[in-house]
């Protein structure tokens, strides 16, 4: 007997198919989101006991000795697991309309951003709404540059280093400087 099951639309989008964002629950989840993201925002920056509240409300998990600069913004927030020792300086934006997994020893300068949504060429298709969404793995040990953009589908390789300024659009290997627009490796890392 076939499953005749409705697949929703956050299924579909971590699924990496074309789903709409426009559904009235994935609009509920990011509206959520939006006033966690306000909320820690507006607090203080000497208001650890809150910051720390809000973070671990807003991601999927988050480890221990963490710090996020404010401002900080996400479109979901549950889709962001992370590990210890992350820091992430100001103006970060993640938007996780698919997963994004972020390691141990994590550092993250300003301005930068990882954005696993993307959009159909095709204009037709792309004005009814539609759009994908691609995972976004960071290994342990990762050093992040300013002003740099991840773009979904990439696997950032453990013990790397991306440098300012970057767009990486392929996957990095462990252990590397990797820069440039497109970010490519530059040389090996001996991380023994």
């Amino acid at each position: 007997m076939a499953d005749n099951k409705k697949i929703s639309e956050i299924e579909k989008a971590l699924s990496g198919s074309l789903y709409n964002a426009n559904d009235d629950e994935l609009i509920k989840m990011r509206i959520k989101c939006k006033d966690l993201c306000f909320e820690y925002n507006s607090l203080k920056p000497s208001n650890l006991k809150e910051r720390v509240r809000v973070i671990k409300e807003l991601f999927d998990s988050i480890g221990e000795n963490f710090v996020i600069e404010q401002p900080f913004f996400c479109d979901y927030g549950k889709n962001i697991t992370v590990g210890d020792n992350l820091f992430i300086n100001h103006n970060c934006v993640i938007l996780d309309c698919n997963k994004v997994t972020i390691g141990n020893n994590v550092f993250i300068a300003p301005n930068c951003g990882l954005y696993t949504a993307g959009h159909p060429l095709e204009y037709k298709i792309r004005n009814t709404g539609l759009e994908y969404a691609k995972p976004i793995t960071i290994g342990d040990n990762v050093w992040i540059g300013a002003n740099t953009a991840i773009l979904g589908g990439v696997c950032i390789g453990s013990g790397s280093v991306i440098g300012a300024g970057s767009v990486v659009k392929n996957d990095i290997p462990p252990n590397v400087l990797a820069f440039g627009n497109p970010c490519k490796v530059i040389k090996n890392i001996n991380n023994t």
